[in-house]
């Protein structure tokens, strides 16, 4: 889990890094060269771009759309993460006999220790990594996105309901969005494994970020965020369905009891 949230900071680090990197003031356009416009940035402002004329001109709804629509595309990816998460939860015990176990310090039995749990992640088909990866797969999406809005005069210079899309949201209204849904989503995702002291953290620490980031950022990477952890949060009930009853149940018997 301290690897998982070193590797978010270090990825929103990157974020916010390649954010601020010269080129997000040139235009972009399909004569734009290098591989992060070619396969990246000009595929996404392409698509923005039509999807606002399917939409009534409105880039705001091609926004929503493009976001659903790369959601869709990730549900496998999304599917893979949390049966894994509930195969290493279902391996906490075993784990922690084999921690038990080879509790001594030393390389030798830290090593057999390693080599035993590798060794149970393969007979289970556990991956421990598997939480991580959606991660390293979106960022790059974000940021293209960011760089889409931005470098992209059609969709920067539009406006949708309260908000210009190139601009933050005058009223802040997004950011708290952002941050509210993505606390539900780690909640929802969290639901039904063990709580640990990292976990915990994790909960409050990526929409405090979140709400810092569309704070500063255009309203347009802002309402990404907020569609795709509403759709995150619906997908996720539905995967999750028997485990958030389980949680509910539990829940409701503890306050019985009391």
């Amino acid at each position: 889990m301290k690897k998982r949230i070193l590797l978010l900071i270090g990825m929103l680090s990157v974020f916010v890094l390649l954010a601020g990197c010269s080129e997000i003031k040139k235009p972009i356009n399909s004569n734009s060269t290098g591989f992060w416009n070619e396969y990246i940035v000009y595929p996404l402002s392409w698509l923005i771009k039509e999807g606002a004329h399917l939409l009534w001109g409105s880039f705001g709804l091609s926004i929503i759309f493009v976001t659903i629509l790369i959601r869709l595309v990730l549900l496998p990816l999304m599917i893979k993460q949390t049966k894994s998460s509930k195969a290493m939860q279902a391996l906490q015990p075993e784990m922690a006999e084999l921690k038990k176990k080879y509790s001594s310090k030393d390389q030798k039995t830290q090593q057999k220790l390693q080599q035993e749990t590798m060794a149970l992640f393969s007979k289970h088909g556990a991956n421990p990594m598997a939480g991580c990866l959606p991660l390293i797969v979106q960022m790059p999406i974000l940021i293209g996105f960011y760089h889409a809005i931005s470098r992209t005069r059609e969709i920067a210079n539009d406006s949708f309901l309260w908000f210009n899309l190139g601009d933050p949201d005058p009223f802040y209204i997004l950011p708290i969005l952002a941050a509210i849904t993505t606390f539900i989503q780690q909640k929802v995702m969290m639901a039904g494994q063990q709580q640990n002291p990292q976990m915990a953290m994790m909960v409050w620490m990526m929409p405090i970020m979140i709400f810092f980031f569309a704070f500063k950022f255009p309203a347009a990477l802002s309402l990404y965020w907020v569609v795709g952890n509403t759709f995150m949060i619906v997908q996720t009930y539905f995967i999750k369905g028997p485990d958030l009853k389980k949680v509910s149940a539990a829940g409701n018997a503890g306050g019985a009891k009391k």
